[in-house]
């Protein structure tokens, strides 16, 4: 007995031993990890080849083993072929690569959050594009804060102006600030139940002024400035508050008419303008996109002559986030929608 006690014992210590290494060895690299990516982390997915591995895989799994024999054969003498082919013009100088398809997408929030790793993306995508490239976003949004939009919408103009082809597709919703980003490109495509348009400005704004007052609580706001606050969740709110509050709405639907009508001039703008919504069928025959279909169909179509590579840019979570799901994170995130919903006009 005595002999297996010391013997437990011993084993112990080895299993304290071997974990206290391994979570040594995790510090280390969780470490090394986060100085070399301090921010994030950019991801290239070539699409064209899992679509292709896709069709190989659903061609192989009709075929019975006699024929996946003779299948297997000619794929590899193909790819030797392609191979030495392409080793060949390496040397001679004479290869010439497609035109490359790069696919962003913005899945986008009310706060636009996602604007962060846009502009990483369309940076990675200018620093290595020719005139012959091309950029496909996919994208949706029911809409948001307007200096939230206006930045993603900037960024989206960033290619404009630097000879890039941009292609915007919307599969479910493209409305207020989210049309904002699409009309920029130089050709929208959206499916037929797609929601397009919105192109208005909204704000509420809740009042406990009287709630607070029938309860004897006394709320005092200073400013310094006219209208260094229009409207207020607290205070008593006045007419000409609401009468500046009501200016600064409809300036903001003027600049947002301008800028669509800026960059899709065939539109007449103040028959789409008024805070509508169509489909896609519908939104085609007011001119608010160019073509019905699916990003899906934009991204079978353009495989036959371009190489196509998902960009993606991931922001480094820190390992507290991860455990705990970025619930501090989440409730900022929460308290800064509702504020900005109350007090900010959105798209």
């Amino acid at each position: 007995m005595d002999l297996l006690s010391l013997y437990g014992l011993f084993l112990a210590k080895v299993v304290t031993v071997v974990i206290a290494i391994g979570a040594l060895v995790i510090l280390v690299v969780g470490l090394r990890h986060r100085k070399s990516h301090s921010k994030g982390e950019l991801q290239l997915i070539d699409l064209g080849e899992q679509y292709r591995e896709m069709q190989r895989e659903m061609r192989s799994a009709r075929m019975n083993p006699a024929e996946l024999k003779i299948r297997g054969k000619e794929l590899k003498k193909k790819d030797k072929a392609e191979a030495k082919q392409k080793k060949l013009q390496a040397k001679t100088g004479g290869s010439k690569s497609k035109p490359c398809l790069y696919v962003l997408d913005f899945k986008g929030s009310m706060d636009a959050h996602e604007v962060t790793s846009l502009r990483e993306e369309i940076s990675a995508v200018l620093a290595v594009a020719t005139p012959e490239d091309e950029v496909l976003l996919r994208l949706e949004s029911p809409g948001g804060v307007v200096h939230g939009y206006g930045l993603a919408a900037s960024q989206l103009v960033r290619l404009r102006q630097s000879g890039i082809r941009l292609t915007v597709a919307v599969d479910k919703v493209a409305a207020s600030g989210g049309y904002m980003m699409a009309c920029v490109a130089d050709r929208i495509v959206a499916a037929p139940f797609a929601i397009i348009g919105s192109i208005g400005v909204v704000a509420q704004i809740p009042n406990f002024n009287r709630l607070l007052k029938k309860n004897d609580i006394d709320i005092e706001l200073h400013t310094a400035g006219e209208f260094k606050r229009t409207l207020t969740l607290l205070g008593e709110n006045t007419d000409e508050g609401r009468e500046k509050f009501r200016e600064d709405l409809n300036e903001t639907h003027v600049l947002f008419k301008e800028f669509v009508h800026q960059n899709r001039p065939s539109l007449d703008i103040n028959a789409v303008a008024t805070g509508e919504h169509w489909f896609g069928t519908q939104a085609r025959e007011n001119g608010l996109i160019d073509a019905i279909g699916t990003s899906d169909d934009l991204l079978i179509a353009e495989m036959k002559n371009h190489e196509v590579i998902a960009v993606r840019y991931s922001r480094r979570k820190r390992m507290m986030d991860r455990f705990t799901g970025s619930a501090a994170e989440s409730a900022d995130r929460l308290f800064l929608r509702w504020l900005q919903r109350s007090q900010k006009p959105l798209l």
